[in-house]
């Protein structure tokens, strides 16, 4: 069995909030994938389905955030589930919007529901870190955190939580780095290769060519009609000069 955690605070209040995007993420995989109805355990609401040939236990602690650890320790000591089983779906300052990273154990980064989770069961689980992007000032943090997401986030927002549930098959079949890539290429799609401005660069070489011999040639054509004109001119002072110079007979 696997366990799937999303962190979040319990209530209305804060069902749209930016601390709340763990939430998102499970109740989004429950209702693609037809997992069971929510119910109440383990001091949270879970719904369990199948990924595969892999058993889901999806769970939302309802202790709020910095108690999120006694939820999944009870969840966990009741199916005996190894942590290394264990997926935990979260808010990530210090990531830009609509990023996504996993990484097996690691450091708390200050969140105090991933404290939670450490204290009660060790290190030893999946963090997948969703980006929500820093508010720029240490001062302004709590207020971003709690602060509901805004109209212009819907859009990265639901592309990410589309493509996080539609590609859980691929995290519950180990293939995390595959699933992140999956999910980046969607909220964010590639951008186009460089070569293809180098080519286009390239097309346009002939006709900058031709230009410069175009120019080439008209200086060219210039500088020889000066040079003939100044010849001319200068065989008709010559001529001018011997008439005015030289005596006639009468003279």
């Amino acid at each position: 069995m696997l366990l799937f955690v999303g962190l979040g605070n319990p209530g209305q209040k804060y069902e749209n909030n930016r601390h709340n995007i763990g939430f998102m993420a499970v109740d989004d995989i429950v209702h693609r994938h037809s997992f069971s109805p929510w119910k109440s355990r383990f001091q949270g609401q879970t719904s369990e389905g199948r990924l595969g040939s892999e058993k889901i236990l999806v769970l939302k602690p309802g202790t709020y955030m910095n108690e999120s650890g006694r939820a999944v320790n009870e969840a966990v000591r009741f199916y005996k589930i190894p942590t290394e089983n264990i997926f935990v779906f979260y808010d990530e300052l210090d990531l830009a919007p609509g990023k996504l990273r996993i990484k097996k154990a690691g450091g708390a980064g200050g969140h105090n529901g991933i404290k939670s989770i450490d204290a009660h069961i060790g290190k030893e689980y999946w963090r997948l870190r969703l980006g929500i992007g820093h508010p720029g000032h240490k001062d302004r943090v709590t207020a971003h955190v709690l602060g509901d997401f805004s109209k212009s986030d819907q859009d990265w927002l639901g592309k990410e939580l589309d493509a996080l549930s539609r590609h859980v098959a691929l995290l519950a079949a180990g293939d995390s780095s595959g699933y992140m890539s999956k999910v980046a290429h969607e909220v964010a799609p590639p951008k186009p290769k460089k070569v293809k401005q180098e080519k286009k660069s390239e097309e346009h070489k002939p006709n900058e060519k031709m230009a410069k011999e175009e120019k080439h040639s008209k200086e060219a054509t210039t500088s020889k009609e000066h040079k003939t004109q100044d010849s001319s001119q200068g065989w008709q002072s010559t001529l001018a000069n011997w008439f005015s110079n030289s005596k006639t007979p009468q003279d």
